[in-house]
């Protein structure tokens, strides 16, 4: 979860090459020998990177105080954050606060709302995450906070995820590359870093109990690899995940927690659990889990009993306890004179996000140039769709933050298409519902909304009467505590699933005021129905209307878009798609009538451009319909400015998609097979092994909707001139870009390596074996050099359980997608003393 909100209450580049000066490896694992020893001398006391001061705390500790390390508490200053873990002032130990911030700092203060993860990955720039990393640890250490917990960095496994937008994507090697560039930036700047969650939590769906069945092979070539590359950049600590692994829950596993993390990869920090995702002490502690987060039901009172008992052995609570300080000690938090925290810097946090929102804007479909908008295109448009006048900054739950500004794209537009331009809007589809007339309700309420007082209730019994039958979606604004509504004795709004029900912050879940919103869509017949309302003040009073959205009101709505299409010469229709921590989606299809909408508004003008702020992969049944379609994702606070200067031709659209997108929702890896996804009898299977994302379209023969790497330019690029030189440990693969257009622009140009003849394994077609993002000026070119690395080249023997490389024959490719290759040569991989 952040992982901040309980079940019971809201809680407060290693990898691939990328260049040729700047090559590097994914976090090569640390040697056997040196993995088990570092591991001895944990055990004995003498752990790696624990100097004398850490040891002299560990000896000076008492078993309360250590204990007390060891799980989250009540901050007495709530600042807002997802934890707290008190210090130990007697010996000079801080607490340590403990922030989400996937997209920018989570806590009841103003931040920079970057991008979400997933848009900054289509950027296909590690450097652009380094920066990124680093505006959240300098604002995480202005606000007050010691830990952020992010990056995630679980792979995009089905489109159906909720939290696809806070990650990277479907290739392990561009995750890898990207989480060790956000961590450099975010510890760079003094701020630890948390990786999560480790590991396979790939659906927030049945997230709290499932059980993922993975073989050995599967979970080191696809989901470890971002977890070791992070490793390998330092980060401070790593979140377990709370689904099971292999029968076993991943918090308190020892083949996660010990065998791997700590004596394979030689991690040396701490790992913590996600919220709640503790079942064990004496299990957990023994597995290799340092700390209980956000409360210490396991290692508070039931630890210290464990210890008294036997049951635990006191020098696995020192172990714990030396890693944590450890990493302290590394970041300065245990000096006489701790690090001063920075003040922020909005306008450097504004500049990064804007770079961020251009570089990973996605162009997908452009028919005859239809983008840039220029001439009249640029000076007579009809802005359309809710998120077209209400900015869309970030999805919900963990990722969302409080920005310091987030402008409308409808002003941004009219801003951009300047004086004298004609610019006009029609909201399209209604997310938020208008005031159900007083004829319809016996007795009235106020269309205004009621205000109950702190320690009050008020209790509506009335009736509700349709002159005709209808679709109805009821939709509720709420300030505190969600009102009850019942029609005809049946609750509209029942609790939802796990820690979904406290989860607010993305654009349908909450109105342009700032109050809650629910939903529900039920048809209804004609004549009265039962309506029941109630209501709490709580503790600070609370605000609460009561909206509806019918077939007439759609119809209006949708009739006025396209009048305004009609009379526009183009329009940008603004789509969305809201996700958010704790629930998957049931479609890829967008959601509400908004296909309705789309299909209205091409047939009114064909000159159609639709923006698209969703989560992860949608369908598109109406894209031969429209102009251009432009992915921008959750775009974050200077996403109208940034939307604005992609559909002007300010910049080039940078972006590449990160993840297949499916054609439909019976064309995916995980289409009509419940055991991939989301499980059954509580147990799911990744059965399609290492074919992940592209690798499985290109298994089974089915061509996506768009592919993985997909993205289209203002300008035209030509490839040509491969050439493959091979070292052993890595292949350099060399070839020329060229800009055959007459404008500037940006090409992500990508290296596949083909399957190893010499491998009795299943393997891909092709695995993205490195990239690089090239910027050219009309009529330039640039030779480009991308290293692919050793363990790009190998597979996971099962019976070494160890890295084999892939010997032989392999196909190299070069492209601007996972199925756009324009260049293909065979180079021989050699093994060693060959």
């Amino acid at each position: 979860m952040s992982d901040s909100v309980s079940r019971r209450s809201v809680l407060g580049l290693v990898g691939g090459a990328i260049t040729v000066a700047a090559a590097a490896t994914t976090g090569a694992a640390a040697p056997a020998h040196a993995a088990r020893a570092a591991h001895a001398a944990a055990r004995a006391g003498q752990g790696p990177g624990a100097g004398h001061r850490v040891e002299s705390l560990v000896r000076r500790l008492t078993l309360d105080e250590k204990t007390s390390l060891l799980h989250g508490a009540t901050d007495p200053k709530g600042l807002g954050q997802a934890g707290y873990v008190p210090g130990v002032p007697r010996l000079g130990i801080p607490p340590l606060r403990l922030a989400d911030g996937p997209a920018g700092v989570r806590v009841a203060a103003r931040a920079t709302a970057l991008p979400a993860p997933v848009m900054l990955a289509a950027a296909f720039d590690p450097a652009l995450a380094r920066r990124y990393g680093r505006v959240i640890g300098r604002e995480g250490r202005a606000l007050g906070q010691d830990v952020l917990l992010s990056p995630m960095v679980n792979l995009i496994r089905t489109p159906y995820a909720g939290r696809n937008f806070e990650t990277f994507g479907e290739d392990p090697l561009l995750a890898a590359d990207m989480v060790s560039e956000e961590i450099r930036g975010i510890q760079g700047e003094g701020l630890i870093a948390t990786v999560k969650h480790f590991a396979l939590n790939n659906q927030e769906k049945d997230r709290e109990s499932v059980d993922v069945r993975a073989d050995e092979r599967t979970m080191h070539e696809t989901e470890l690899r971002g977890f070791e590359a992070a490793v390998a950049a330092g980060t401070g600590a790593f979140m377990g995940a709370y689904n099971k692994v292999n029968g076993v829950f991943a918090c308190e596993s020892k083949a996660l927690l010990s065998d791997i993390l700590r004596e394979r990869w030689g991690f040396e920090g701490w790992v913590m659990t996600d919220w709640f995702a503790q079942h064990s002490t004496v299990a957990a502690l023994a597995a290799g889990l340092d700390m209980e987060m956000p409360d210490g039901s396991y290692f508070g009172s039931a630890l210290k009993k464990a210890v008294r008992n036997g049951s635990v052995p006191e020098w696995q609570i020192d172990r714990s306890v030396r890693r944590i300080l450890g990493v302290m000690e590394r970041f300065g938090l245990l000096d006489a004179h701790v690090p001063a925290r920075p003040r922020r810097d909005p306008e450097a946090g504004r500049a990064v996000a804007l770079d961020v929102a251009k570089a990973g804007a996605t162009l997908l479909w452009n028919v005859r140039g239809a983008l840039p908008l220029e001439g009249r295109a640029a000076r007579d448009i009809a802005v359309v769709g809710p998120t077209g006048r209400h900015p869309f900054v970030s999805g919900g739950g963990s990722a969302h933050v409080i920005p310091d500004r987030a402008a409308s794209p409808l002003d941004a537009i009219t801003a951009r298409a300047g004086r004298g331009a004609d610019v006009t809007y029609a909201l399209g589809e209604d997310l938020y519902g208008k005031a159900i007339p007083r004829r319809a309700l016996s007795p009235g309420i106020d269309a205004e909304g009621q205000r109950v007082a702190a320690g009050k209730k008020w209790t509506y019994e009335g009736k509700l009467t349709l002159d005709e039958p209808d679709e109805w979606t009821l939709v509720i604004h709420y300030s505190g505590e969600r009102p009850t509504v019942e029609l005809d004795g049946k609750e509209l709004y029942p609790k939802l699933p796990g820690v979904a029900e406290y989860f607010s912050g993305g654009l349908v879940s909450t109105a342009p005021d700032g109050l809650n919103v629910r939903r529900a869509t039920l048809k209804l017949t004609r004549g009265g129905h039962r309506l029941r309302i109630s209501a709490k003040g709580g503790d600070q009073g609370q605000t609460f209307r009561l909206r509806r959205v019918t077939r007439a009101t759609r119809a209006a709505d949708v009739a006025e878009a396209a009048r305004a299409a009609r009379g526009a010469h183009s329009v940008v229709l603004f789509a969305y798609e809201d996700a958010t921590e704790g629930q998957d989606r049931t479609t890829i299809a967008l959601p509400g009538h908004q296909e309705a909408l789309i299909r209205a508004v091409t047939a009114a003008n064909p000159r159609t451009t639709v923006i698209l702020n969703t989560s992860s992969a949608t369908s598109m049944p109406w894209l031969r319909r429209t102009a251009a379609v432009l992915q921008m994702y959750y775009p974050g606070q200077e996403g109208a400015a940034a939307t604005a200067a992609v559909l002007f031709g300010d910049c080039d659209p940078g972006g590449r998609l990160t993840q297949s997108f499916p054609v439909d929702d019976d064309h995916h890896p995980m289409a009509g097979n419940p055991r991939r996804y989301p499980g059954t009898g509580g147990v799911e299977e990744y059965s399609e092994g290492v074919h992940v994302g592209y690798r499985w379209y290109d298994a089974e023969g089915v061509r996506p909707l768009f592919p993985f790497g997909h993205g289209l330019s203002y300008t035209t690029f030509a490839y040509e001139g491969l050439a493959v030189r091979g070292a052993g440990r890595h292949v350099d693969v060399s070839f020329t870009v060229r800009n055959t257009g007459r404008r500037a622009g940006i090409t992500v140009a990508q290296v596949y390596v083909g399957p190893s003849p010499d491998l009795d394994l299943s393997q891909a077609e092709r695995v993205l074996g490195g990239y690089r993002r090239v910027e050219l000026r009309a009529g330039a070119w640039r030779r480009v050099t991308v290293r692919v690395d050793r363990r790009t080249l190998s597979a996971w023997d099962v019976k070494r359980h160890d890295w084999v490389l892939g010997t032989g024959r392999r196909t190299v490719q070069v492209g601007t997608s996972a199925r756009d290759l324009t260049l293909s040569t065979t180079t021989v991989i050699k093994g060693a003393g060959s």
